[in-house]
């Protein structure tokens, strides 16, 4: 509570409400949303599923069935379909609560006064008269009033479009609240940036009652972007639809011609275009990025934007920032300077300080924040706790300026105000050559002073200098330079790498994946945890006065050899981007602040920080890390080009089971053999295609030199021509297997009830031998079995229950025209298809490549 109170002296309300009032207000006035854009009804998913091309199709057998007196087979198609529709309104539930919990893990957060204390709360459960917390960087939550605030500047353009922020003052208690726009209101609105300082501000108004919700029925309209391949799979579709309704006109034709039976024609030409249409390619599409994304949240990624997912295989570039990234960000003081002597901190616990350093700690916890969140200033706040004297750490003094970090000055100053004095003790830190020059060096000091920062930065310190003030006026200055600062000294900080860095850059370097680090800390510094963190250095490093001031075309040149760039400005990132970009890399990046935002948005793949991130930098962001490490950056390119592999498996069986499937439908036609292929065993066969491609292969894990592998070129197709012909072959293996079980059967005089269950079960087995085969373009059937995934083994399971059913219980034999198998006949079954599955396997072990190896871009 005091703390609160030292951060916002001015606030009469710092208690806020208690948690008992808070949902009080919640039960009474609902929560600080608006209404959501990106939730379907159940009644929509029906809607959207029933207007697939293969349920009208199913429907109109239905009615020719109703039509020729077929009631039980009519029935029995209608419980098929319903079946069908079943599963995929289940898929298609399953990724809205998939992407239903997405939306969960994205929501705002907000930093409110809860019964005296400070609590991150979700934005949606914001009440009217909580007090809020903003800082620089956070999108207002709810419209409030401001009870107190520094600097305070926001970008309302979202509700004005003011090109420029407006600056913000505090409340003067009885001005009234009104619309956005224009400088010095105290008032801030839901949905805006704070893009400079911070405050305190009571909330006024919640959800629809904001500014921003009086447009939010306009955003109800909004949709989600498609990704490119989703626009692809619907023009492929199309394009199949009309292959598989011209010759469904065709085949009725010719069926009606020669064998005047137009009925008959009518259902035989409904089996082929049924056969050819491969409608699970959508929702694949959709099932495997919605599942993708949620997989990859439980591995505290989290997905905003689907096409993310297909870049993450792609990505040849990864910029990560140094500081909680790449290191810990838990900061210790290991280092001091002071009176031209180092004094090295042995852990918080050593308390026999030498007098001189006393006066360095004292001033470095004054220019730190009273109740701070950032792992350095927490830091400077534990060492003061230990090694100064009540007296001297300054708890009784008030806090009466402040003078903010800017990209101009990186350094800022606190004005103290003493209890026992008029005089006021100004104290700064900041970064060495900015306290350098607010102390006025010499080209003497100026040398000597390096040499400490270049010793301490070699160790991998981050280094920082203190210095101290003294004003006896009442009317502050402008600027920081016009006060009289005495250096005091330098400080510097430890951050340890995070121990999964190393193998995580090494697995990088083997994906064929160049990782640069991107510091605003001291060339030596940056030199230092590279080389603890495992990180190729390059040939050199490139700082930002270089990116400054090099040419565009001379900065690309450069950049292929360099993998440090230090003492960069947030702003600079920018220029990074578009430099890889322009050398054709597909680029990832980092970033955590305002400044950042314009990077994170160029970059193909923008990956925020989600513990230490702000709002800005999280809605530029296609991907928010939720845990700030870079081994979890890796985890997430792994699970991209496992869900971008899985889903070509996915459609490579969709194309090779399609092959038989419409072999066997039209074939016979030609042939004037007996029909084989009715609807309603296509639609048996779809019970098992529809699961296995979109559940079965989607939970496949990832190849085991999935990592080894150069990244995928962006512009490469989904599927190209060389997989398509072997998907293709595949499938004519197979139709070539149950062509050869039936014709076997009519030269042995079998029956047409007999032949058909014959060569049915033929397919069926072969099928499930096909799903086995897709599973891995680079381990053998042996190893497939032993690998885990109960969603196959529940596919092959429920197939050949079903399978066995439909030819040993008498009324679903009968409606399917089966006749019963003897054992005999399954083990023909049984051989056919265990060859088909052992050719499958010699050509895809003859076809096989050794692995391509990635390229070590470090």
């Amino acid at each position: 509570m005091d703390a609160v109170r030292n951060l916002f002296p001015e606030s009469e309300q710092a208690e806020g409400l208690s948690s008992a009032e808070a949902r009080v207000r919640l039960e009474k006035e609902g929560y600080n949303e608006l209404p959501s854009t990106g939730r379907r009804s159940t009644l929509n998913i029906v809607l959207g599923v029933a207007r697939e091309p293969m349920f009208l199709l199913l429907i109109a057998s239905v009615a020719i069935y109703l039509a020729l007196g077929d009631v039980r087979e009519a029935l029995v198609l209608a419980l098929s379909l319903f079946v069908i529709f079943g599963i995929t309104i289940f898929q298609e539930r399953k990724t809205e609560r998939a992407l239903e919990a997405l939306r969960d893990l994205s929501s705002p957060r907000a930093l409110v006064i809860r019964d005296g204390e400070q609590r991150r709360i979700a934005g949606r459960e914001l009440v009217r008269d909580d007090i809020l917390i903003l800082t620089e960087g956070d999108r207002v939550p709810a419209d409030a009033v401001l009870l107190s605030c520094n600097d305070l500047m926001v970008d309302e353009s979202l509700l004005t479009g003011e090109s420029v922020p407006v600056r913000k003052i505090a409340w003067d208690g009885a001005q009234k609240a009104t619309r956005p726009g224009g400088d010095d209101l105290p008032f801030v609105y839901s949905g805006t940036m704070l893009v400079q300082g911070r405050g305190s501000a009571r909330v006024l108004t919640t959800g629809l009652n904001t500014e921003i919700g009086n447009i939010g029925k306009a955003l109800q309209s909004l949709e989600p972007d498609e990704t490119f391949l989703q626009k692809r799979s619907v023009t492929m579709i199309r394009t199949f639809a009309a292959v598989g309704l011209s010759l469904c006109v065709v085949v009725i034709i010719l069926y009606g011609v020669t064998r005047g039976d137009w009925m008959g024609g009518v259902l035989a030409g409904i089996a082929l275009a049924m056969s050819l249409l491969p409608e699970e390619i959508p929702v694949v599409l959709t099932v495997f990025f919605a599942l993708g994304a949620w997989r990859m949240s439980q591995r505290r990624v989290l997905t905003r934007r689907m096409p993310a997912i297909e870049a993450l295989g792609s990505a040849t570039v990864l910029c990560v920032d140094k500081t909680g990234t790449l290191t810990l960000n838990r900061m210790s003081v290991s280092r001091l300077y002071a009176g031209g002597e180092f004094f090295d901190v042995d852990g918080i616990h050593n308390r026999s300080l030498p007098r001189r350093f006393h006066e360095l700690i004292r001033f470095s916890v004054l220019a730190s924040e009273p109740d701070p969140y950032d792992p350095m200033e927490k830091a400077f706040k534990e060492l003061g706790d230990h090694y100064l004297t009540s007296p001297e750490n300054g708890k009784d003094w008030q806090l009466v300026h402040e003078y903010s970090l800017s990209p101009e000055l990186l350094a800022l100053s606190h004005v103290w105000k003493s209890p026992t004095s008029d005089e006021y003790i100004i104290a700064t830190k900041g970064a060495p050559e900015a306290v350098r020059d607010l102390c006025h060096f010499d080209s003497h000091q100026r040398e000597q002073l390096s040499q400490q920062v270049d010793a301490m930065g070699r160790d991998g310190l981050r280094v920082l200098a203190v210095a101290k003030a003294r004003f006896g006026k009442a009317t502050w200055p402008t600027s920081q330079h016009d006060f009289d600062f005495e250096f005091l000294g330098l400080i510097g900080l430890a951050d340890p790498v995070r121990p999964s860095v190393p193998a995580a850059l090494k697995e990088c370097y083997g994906a064929g994946i160049k990782v640069v680090m991107i510091t605003g800390d001291y060339p030596s510094t940056a030199q230092a945890i590279a080389r603890k963190a495992g990180l190729n250095a390059g040939t050199r490093i490139i700082t930002g006065l270089d990116i400054q001031e090099l040419r565009a075309a001379e900065l690309r040149r450069r950049i292929p050899k360099t993998n440090i760039f230090a003492r960069v400005l947030p702003e600079q990132k920018l220029n990074l981007v578009e430099a890889f970009k322009a050398n054709g890399d597909i680029v990832a990046m980092t970033g955590d602040g305002v400044n950042d935002a314009p990077a994170l948005k160029a970059a193909h793949i923008g990956i925020a920080m989600g513990g230490r991130g702000t709002d800005v930098a999280r809605e530029a962001a296609s991907l928010v890390l939720l845990d700030d490490d870079f081994a979890t950056i890796v985890e997430a390119i792994r699970s991209g080009r496992r869900i971008y592999d899985n889903l070509q498996k996915a459609i490579a069986f969709i194309f090779a089971i399609h092959v038989p499937i419409a072999g066997l439908a039209l074939i016979p036609l030609i042939m004037h053999w007996p029909l084989i292929l009715s609807p309603v065993h296509i639609v048996f066969l779809e019970l098992i295609i529809d699961p296995a491609c979109s559940i079965a292969f989607e939970a496949e894990p990832a190849e085991p030199n999935i990592m080894q592998r150069s990244p995928r070129d962006p512009k490469a197709p989904l599927f190209g021509m060389g997989r398509i012909f072997f998907s293709l072959f595949e499938g004519f293996i197979v139709l070539l297997a149950v062509l050869l079980v039936f014709g076997y059967s009519l030269y042995r005089g079998y029956g047409e009830a007999e032949a058909r269950a014959l060569t049915f079960a033929t397919l069926v087995i072969a099928m499930l031998g096909l799903i086995f085969v897709n599973r891995s373009r680079s381990q053998n059937l042996w190893r497939l079995l032993r690998l885990p995934n109960r969603a196959v083994w529940w596919v092959v399971g429920g197939a050949l229950s079903f399978l066995a059913g439909v030819i040993y219980i008498p009324q679903a034999r009968e409606i399917f025209r089966f006749a019963e198998l003897k054992w005999t006949d399954l083990m023909i079954t049984i051989g056919a298809g265990g060859l088909t599955v052992l050719c499958l396997e010699i050509v895809k072990l003859a076809r096989r490549e050794p692995p391509a190896l990635g390229r070590s871009r470090g």
